[in-house]
């Protein structure tokens, strides 16, 4: 493609050291798809005939329509080269023509943000496929409670239906990251040239409208220099995978003896080949340490770019692997952890009797006592201390009489057992985002409708 000014040829081991083709042939369908945008806009500048547009036209689509799994050439610099020898092996030398007007510098910028456009629309999908799991899982929980914790100590009950919901909310924000990126990236680089602009009266406006594009990017340098759009996508997966490695983290301690409050599933699980009692949790462990690639792919990102003097230099090809990179993992993570939210069993009953011991209802006392007048510095002191008697007579706050109760303070009245019931405890927290069961429910059916406008959204090719 560019031999013409060399008399040597390249040394071979650099020869192969520095082609891209093995790892960007990912983007033959963005390169076919940009291709084509390209030819219509030379056609129209009145480079190609009618006649010539069409070959070119029916080549592209012969060339995608015939490419495996696995492309193999041994001479192909990159996509955009093993594009062009397929298309003059098809059509002849009319394939020529296609470079007229553009560089290669604008078409991996342009290849490169239709992937992340289309890979932000599939993660979105994946994130509304997830957080619907999740909001089923937590409607049929009913009103079941559980433990919540701060410190990795028991803190307070809330529904289990809360729990989920959290989760759900981190998912959520993912996608809207992931919104907000596609809406940045969508501008087309075509027309830029390799660096000062096309040399041909393109229509840029037409290019980016055949291609989906809100507009055109709007100075050619900054154009084909331009990765802020890869690590913008880079970084919203790497928030994504550490989302998601909290989840797995959380689930492989609630799967333990030790916690017991869920039963892994055996379709996403696997044993010992020492220990045949052992059920282990694999697919949380996997999620959990594949989000340090994907994390570790952002860095790279910015580590690539941080130094780079306008406008492309070579090392921009060494931007592409991290965001095949993070894809490909994000993309199974999440489909493996839908799956395994769709299995993984709750023991509800182990739930609810761990959110009633261990003095989860302390802060509902508090909240009894200012309920009497009492202000809260002295209402958490007076429970403070009927916590310290109760651990001196190894029982629970609702094990003490009301005498006992009142040789501490006097506001303490027979309605105290009542307030520190588990549904009274929850049901003080009665406020939105909080876990009375009046609140979740009504959680619930918000979230729910978030996801299915979401789906909807993707759906609609949003």
């Amino acid at each position: 493609m560019w031999s013409g000014r060399f008399r040597q040829p390249l040394n071979p081991e650099f020869e192969r050291w520095q082609r891209s083709f093995p790892f960007d042939q990912r983007l033959l369908a963005e390169e076919i798809a940009a291709s084509r945008a390209h030819a219509k806009a030379l056609r129209t500048a009145g480079v190609l005939s009618a006649e010539e547009l069409q070959a070119i036209l029916n080549g592209l689509e012969f060339i995608g329509r015939s490419a495996g799994q696995q492309l193999t050439d041994d001479e192909a610099e990159d996509v955009h080269h093993y594009v062009e020898k397929q298309l003059v092996a098809a059509i002849g030398e009319t394939g020529l023509k296609l470079h007229t007007g553009r560089s290669r510098n604008e078409q991996i910028a342009t290849d490169l943000r239709l992937y992340v456009r289309r890979n932000c629309d599939s993660t979105i999908g994946q994130l509304a496929e997830l957080a619907e799991v999740l909001v089923e899982r937590a409607r049929g929980a009913g009103d079941a409670a559980m433990p919540s914790y701060t410190h990795l100590q028991r803190a307070e009950p809330v529904l289990v239906a809360h729990w989920l919901l959290a989760y759900a909310e981190m998912f959520l924000r993912d996608a809207s990251r992931l919104r907000d990126c596609r809406e940045r990236l969508n501008y087309c680089p075509l027309g830029s040239g390799a660096i000062a602009g096309a040399t041909l009266a393109l229509d840029r406006d037409a290019v980016a409208k055949e291609l989906k594009f809100s507009a055109p990017t709007a100075n050619s340098m900054d154009a084909t220099s331009d990765r802020d759009f890869a690590i913008e996508y880079a970084q919203a997966l790497a928030v994504l995978a550490v989302h998601l490695s909290r989840w797995a983290e959380e689930f492989i301690l609630f799967s333990t003896v030790e916690y017991g409050f869920v039963q892994l599933p055996e379709s996403y699980s696997t044993g010992s080949s020492a220990m045949p009692q052992k059920q282990n949790p694999d697919a949380l462990e996997l999620i959990r340490g594949k989000s340090a690639r994907v994390n570790g792919a952002a860095q790279q990102l910015l580590v690539i770019a941080k130094g780079l003097p306008m406008a492309y230099n070579k090392d921009m090809q060494e931007t592409q692997e991290p965001v095949f990179e993070v894809t490909a993992t994000t993309s199974m993570m999440l489909e493996v952890a839908a799956g395994f939210m769709r299995k993984v069993g709750f023991n509800l009953e182990r739930m609810a009797q761990a959110a009633t011991t261990g003095f989860m209802d302390a802060m509902a006392a508090a909240t009894y006592l200012t309920g009497k007048g009492v202000p809260f510095r002295r209402a958490h002191e007076i429970i403070g201390t009927a916590v310290r008697v109760c651990l001196e007579k190894e029982c629970e706050l609702r094990d003490l009489s009301l005498a006992e109760l009142r040789a501490i303070s006097p506001e303490f009245a027979e309605d105290f057992y009542a307030a520190i019931a588990l549904d009274a405890v929850l049901d003080c927290h009665n406020v939105l985002g909080g876990t009375a069961r009046v609140q979740v429910a009504a959680a619930l059916q918000r979230t729910a409708d978030r996801v299915a406008k979401l789906k909807g959204a993707v759906h609609a090719g949003a």
